[in-house]
């Protein structure tokens, strides 16, 4: 059986709730999502109804949820759908949950600003290598981050480039491409 993966766009409805458990955090909050639609009798848009989610976020991507979102901001949120029904009290109910994937402000009604989250621990996707005395004579090193999170460039460091600077490339070089394709509106 394949997953219903969705794109859902719409508001927090909850403050988003974040418990550590033995597999990692898990972040829970409820999504409000109306959808609009242009009514041609009185010219002007309206509000369809209101569909409600419990959006599920692990790990990682709990934890970022729970230091970056409050009541009532404008998201994206990308995950599996799943729809539970269960019996209570004699009434049957249903409710629509979604695993989320990937989760962020949706920028079409504001703006936001991006923080990458240093680690104390290291991934098991770095490469580790052990210094040996006298290493890094001459070499280049990147900014060094202080202990409030600032970044300090080293003295051998190269310039550091703004946020959204284009990559640096060689005089003459060609443009790098794009890596991620350019993607269709779906109506």
């Amino acid at each position: 059986m394949s997953d219903t993966v969705v794109t859902v766009v719409g508001n927090v409805a909850t403050g988003v709730e974040f418990r550590e458990t033995v597999t990692g955090g898990v972040a829970r909050f409820r999504f409000a999502v109306t959808g609009r639609r242009w009514d041609r009798q009185k010219n002007s848009w309206t509000d369809g109804p209101t569909s409600f989610y419990t959006v599920w976020a692990w790990r990682t991507l709990g934890a970022n949820l729970a230091a970056s979102v409050s009541v009532g901001e404008p998201l994206v949120v990308h995950g599996r759908l799943r729809v539970r029904e269960d019996e209570r009290e004699g009434q049957r109910r249903t409710s629509a949950e979604i695993d989320a994937v990937a989760v962020g402000h949706d920028l079409t009604r504001g703006t936001a600003a991006f923080r990458r989250v240093t680690r104390a621990t290291p991934s098991l996707t770095e490469r580790h290598r052990p210094a040996t005395e006298g290493e890094g004579r001459g070499r280049i090193r990147g900014p060094e981050a202080t202990a409030d999170g600032t970044v300090e460039a080293t003295p051998d460091a190269p310039p550091a480039r703004a946020p959204g600077a284009a990559p640096l490339r060689a005089p003459g070089a060609a443009p790098a491409r794009p890596l991620v394709a350019a993607s269709t509106a779906v109506p």
